[in-house]
């Protein structure tokens, strides 16, 4: 069995150095190989570096066997920083994780960021990324710090991606709305899945999918609230008439077209997602490190799907969005 991990994550120690420059909510403090990276008071988290290696990460796939992963940096991305270092952070965790994918160009494949600055920096960042470093998907973060992701100053940015055929992977980060359920960890027991799910409704709602039918996108976390969520969705839009003035089908249709990984601690969750978005448009994902890789191989086991549908979620489907061999 073939496996292509598609959401697993690193952190470049040079990007770590970096972020002591920002000024403004996030902080980070840096002892003896542990990133603590404070998010003003809303969260604390703590990062220990070698967790994140290529090493470990190479290692932890040889014992999971897993092929190949996607890899992308952990949170935050530059899209969060002070605006006057976003587009240096996107450089230094782009250039970070071309090194790491040409070092090991069989095993790890790069998600690049971008820094949502402004339209100019953006698109000549996305520019180098894709022509320059060769990277075939981008890790698009659920806010961009004082700024939706569907924000019209971006729009160019969608044209291109979709034009090109590139891979977005929507990925949660520290919801703007944290403050207010700072409190009991809830934040990333469940603020990000729906940060990551209000993101991926606006651009569907936002008729982003509608302009740009060729957009590839890849939804994390078993689709976080969406699925359970859109049939009311579509009520509110094909009954009620809210929130359509941008679209010209019910919103389920849009999302039929976006990938799901499996990424969920249960298997039953894994299974609803996998029921209700079909197995042509699931990935497989492991999360990496934050969750161990033999965790989620092993809710693969227990979905027990046929070989047919097994060689789908673990490799063919992964390699047809990002163009590998034998898809």
């Amino acid at each position: 069995m073939r496996i292509i991990d598609c959401q697993s994550h690193f952190f470049s120690a040079e990007y770590a150095s970096f972020l002591k420059q920002n000024q403004g909510r996030i902080q980070i403090a840096i002892d003896q190989g542990m990133y603590r990276i404070s998010y003003g008071d809303d969260l604390l988290m703590t990062i220990k570096a070698a967790d994140y290696s290529i090493d470990r990460k190479l290692s932890d796939m040889d014992r999971s066997n897993i092929e190949i992963s996607i890899v992308g940096p952990n949170i935050p991305g530059p899209e969060m920083l002070d605006m006057d270092l976003r587009a240096a952070g996107a450089r230094i965790i782009n250039n970070a994780t071309a090194e790491a994918c040409l070092t090991n160009p069989s095993r790890l494949i790069g998600l690049a960021v971008l820094p949502f600055s402004n339209l100019e920096e953006t698109l000549a960042e996305y520019e180098y990324v894709t022509k320059t470093l060769g990277f075939k998907g981008i890790m698009l973060y659920s806010h961009l710090s004082g700024r939706q992701v569907d924000d019209p100053i971006f729009e160019d940015v969608f044209r291109r991606i979709a034009a090109d055929g590139t891979v977005i992977v929507l990925h949660p980060t520290v919801p703007q709305w944290a403050s207010s359920i700072r409190d009991h960890s809830m934040i990333p027991m469940m603020g990000y899945m729906v940060d990551h799910s209000f993101a991926l409704l606006r651009i569907i709602l936002s008729g982003l999918m509608e302009r740009y039918p060729r957009l590839k996108i890849i939804q994390p976390h078993c689709g976080g609230v969406l699925p359970y969520l859109l049939p009311r969705i579509d009520e509110q839009t094909e009954v009620k008439r809210r929130g359509r003035d941008h679209i010209a089908k019910a919103p389920s249709e849009y999302y039929r077209d976006v990938y799901l990984d499996i990424v969920s601690p249960s298997v039953k969750t894994a299974r609803f997602a996998l029921e209700f978005q079909g197995v042509d448009k699931m990935v497989f994902g492991s999360d990496h490190p934050w969750i161990a890789m033999k965790d989620m191989t092993q809710v693969l086991v227990e979905l027990n799907l046929s070989s047919q549908d097994l060689e789908k979620v673990t490799y063919g489907n992964a390699a047809r969005l990002f163009g590998l061999p034998d898809a």
